[in-house]
C-alpha cells in the first residue's frame, strides 16, 4: 500500500472528524465526567473521563468509515473503545490516536492546553501528525505536519476546515525562536530532579506542571525545543518526534545516541499503553539533542524502577 495515499486520505477526511471531536469535547467539560481505569500512582498518567472514550468512538468509527482505505492499517489507540476489530493488528502503517491528550489538565480545568490527535507512522517514520487544541483562539488551533511541512493556526468554522488547513503558513525553521526549554516528563517522582538537572546542564526543564498551553503548538511556535521522557507513549509521543524531525533535529534513545524506531516498545500493564522502551531525547536542535544524550545516558532503563535515583 503507498504510504502517501493514506497520507491524501487522513488530510481529507480526518480534519473534519477532529473538528467535532472538539466540540464534544468542549461540550463534555462542562460536565463531571471523571472515570476511574488506570492505576500507575502518576496523576497524569491515570486521568480518564468520558470525553477520552467518546472522542475515541468516534474517530474510530471515522477511520472505518470514511475510506476503505484505512481498514488496511492498524490502529494504536490509547482507549478501548470503538470498532477496533475493524483493523487488522498486522499491518506496514498504523494510525496512532489519543483522544485526548492532556486528560489531567482536562479533567481539572486547569488551562486550554488539551488536544485531540492522530498521526500516522511506518516502523520506522512518522508519516503525518494532525493536532487540533479545541479551546486555544476562538475557534481552536490547527497543527499539522506531512512531509517536510508543518503549519499552525486558528481554525474558522465558517470555513471548510481543509480550506483553512491549505491556507495556512508554513513553518520556516530558519526564523523559528531557537528555544533552550525541554518539556521533562515520565521520571515519575523524579521528575523534579530530571527537571532540576536538564536546567542544571545549561538548558531549561519544564515539568507537566509548569508548561502552559499545547506542548505541539509550543513545538512548532519555537517556545519549546523538545522534550526528555521516559518511556514515551506510542499514541502521542510520535507527533513530537515528527515535529523535531521536520524542525531540522531528531528523536533518539538516550542510551545509544541513535535515532529512534518504532519496533521497541514494551506494554506498560499498569496504565494500559504500549511505550518505547527507555529514555528518548528529542529536539529541534541537533546540539541541544546532544546535550540530553551526554546528560541522560546512564540513567536507569526502567520506568517503575524502585528508589529515587535517575
Amino acid at each position: 500500500m503507498n504510504p502517501e495515499f493514506v497520507v491524501t486520505a487522513l488530510s481529507v477526511h480526518l480534519p473534519n472528524v477532529l473538528r467535532w471531536a472538539g466540540g464534544v469535547a468542549r461540550l463534555l467539560r462542562q460536565h463531571n465526567v471523571t472515570l476511574d481505569g488506570k492505576g500507575t500512582g502518576s496523576a497524569g498518567t491515570d486521568a480518564l473521563t468520558l470525553a477520552d472514550l467518546s472522542l475515541q468512538e468516534l474517530i474510530v468509527a471515522a477511520l472505518r468509515d470514511t475510506d476503505p482505505i484505512f481498514r488496511h492499517c492498524r490502529i494504536d489507540a490509547e482507549e478501548t473503545t470503538g470498532d477496533l476489530a475493524a483493523f487488522p493488528e498486522d499491518a506496514e502503517l498504523t494510525i496512532g490516536l489519543d483522544p485526548i491528550d492532556g486528560t489531567r489538565k482536562y479533567r481539572d480545568h486547569a488551562g486550554n492546553g488539551y488536544s485531540v490527535m492522530l498521526h500516522l507512522r511506518s516502523k520506522e517514520a512518522v508519516l503525518y501528525s494532525l493536532v487540533f487544541i479545541p479551546e486555544f483562539g476562538p475557534h481552536g488551533w490547527w497543527v499539522e505536519a506531512s512531509g517536510d511541512r508543518i503549519v499552525s493556526g486558528p481554525d474558522d468554522p465558517s470555513r471548510p476546515v481543509v480550506d483553512v488547513l491549505r491556507s495556512l503558513a508554513p513553518i520556516d525553521a530558519a526564523s523559528r525562536p531557537d528555544s533552550q526549554s525541554i518539556y521533562v516528563i515520565g521520571f515519575q517522582h523524579r521528575d523534579a530532579e530530571a527537571v532540576r538537572r536538564v536546567t542544571a546542564a545549561g538548558l531549561h526543564g519544564v515539568s507537566p506542571d509548569d508548561l502552559s498551553g499545547c506542548f505541539y503548538e509550543l513545538i512548532a511556535r519555537g517556545e519549546l525545543d523538545g522534550a526528555l521522557i521516559h518511556s514515551p507513549n506510542v499514541y502521542d509521543f510520535p507527533v513530537t518526534s515528527h515535529l523535531c524531525r521536520i524542525l531540522g533535529g531528531d528523536a533518539v534513545w538516550t542510551r545509544t545516541g541513535e535515532p529512534i524506531s518504532f519496533q521497541e516498545t514494551w506494554l506498560d500493564d499498569k496504565a494500559s499503553m504500549r511505550r518505547l522502551s527507555g529514555i528518548v531525547a528529542c529536539s529541534a536542535n541537533l546540539a541541544t539533542l546532544q546535550k540530553l544524550v551526554d546528560l541522560a545516558k546512564d540513567w536507569h532503563p526502567h520506568r517503575y524502577h524502585d528508589g529515587d535515583e535517575l
